[in-house]
């Protein structure tokens, strides 16, 4: 009985050591921190002048028409100045539609169709003239010059616009155009602003003032000299050729719109010292005050 009993123990003991082991729960594996994303390259945008021009003549080779621009062009530019053609980051997606936006402005000084319709009215009008006995004078020309002002964050564009259709004497238009690169959009100066009815009222006194010292050096009254509803035309100067450049904002009024032809266009100047006190965060930031 009692070989049996240890027998009976050695079995148990040898069973013991051949059970299959616990299982055991996986070790948590500590994960691998995120590596992070490398930082986008930062681009540029660059503005060049372009010119473009073009010509009519009539079947007897008389000149019909011509017409010259000499227009800015935005290009999208990776830090090493190469231009981006398509884009690879967000960064680069934001500059090329900034250019795009910015060209698009341009795009109609150079299209055929608009010259096609100046030469078939110069083509017209030299017909009747030749039936009615007058003499062709000078060819009818369009051209359009402009100067261009740029920051880091802002491009500014004044234009000039002459044309000759017919009549006593070319037409000249100022223009203007301002554009933030930062946010890929044109603005107006009151978006500048904190108080963007504030800020017109006090570029409008400006103006009125230097109306009236223009007038004094004329020995005139500000009424004789400008159209007598001068300072309520003043109050909408937003509205008519606004750009900057590095000393201040400069507001233009073309042939007619403030004073008769024969005075010319009228063009007033104000210092950023003038225009800070009512500039906000992003007005300072765009014209580069801060």
């Amino acid at each position: 009985m009692k070989k049996w009993s240890i027998l009976l123990l050695i079995c148990c003991l040898l069973a013991g050591c051949t059970a299959a082991p616990a299982a055991r729960e996986p070790a948590e594996s500590t994960p691998s921190p995120a590596a992070e994303p490398a930082p986008e390259e930062a681009c540029i945008c660059t503005v060049e002048m372009m010119d473009w021009e073009d010509s009519a003549v009539d079947g007897d080779g008389t000149s019909l028409a011509t017409c010259r621009v000499h227009m800015p062009v935005l290009t999208a530019r990776r830090a090493d100045g190469t231009a981006i053609e398509t884009a690879g980051t967000e960064a680069e997606a934001r500059a090329l539609t900034a250019a795009e936006t910015f060209n698009a402005q341009f795009a109609a000084w150079t299209l055929d169709e608009e010259f096609q319709e100046l030469a078939d009215l110069a083509r017209e009008e030299r017909a009747w003239r030749q039936e009615s006995g007058i003499d062709w004078g000078p060819a009818f020309f369009t051209e359009m010059t402009s100067e261009t002002y740029q920051t880091d964050r802002l491009v500014s564009v004044a234009g000039d616009y002459y044309s000759y259709t017919g009549g006593a004497h070319p037409n000249t238009v100022l223009m203007a155009w301002n554009f933030d690169l930062e946010t890929g959009a044109f603005f107006v100066p009151e978006q500048l602003a904190g108080d963007g009815e504030a800020f017109s009222k006090a570029v409008s006194e400006e103006i009125v003032r230097q109306i009236g010292e223009t007038a004094a050096e004329y020995d005139l009254t500000a009424a004789e000299m400008f159209w007598e509803n001068y300072a309520e035309i003043a109050a909408g100067w937003s509205s008519y050729a606004v750009s900057f450049d590095e000393t201040g904002m400069t507001v233009g009024f073309s042939p007619y719109e403030l004073a008769a032809y024969a005075a010319g266009p009228q063009v007033f100047h104000l210092s950023y010292d003038l225009l800070a006190p009512h500039l906000s965060d992003y007005g300072r930031a765009v014209l580069g005050l801060e």
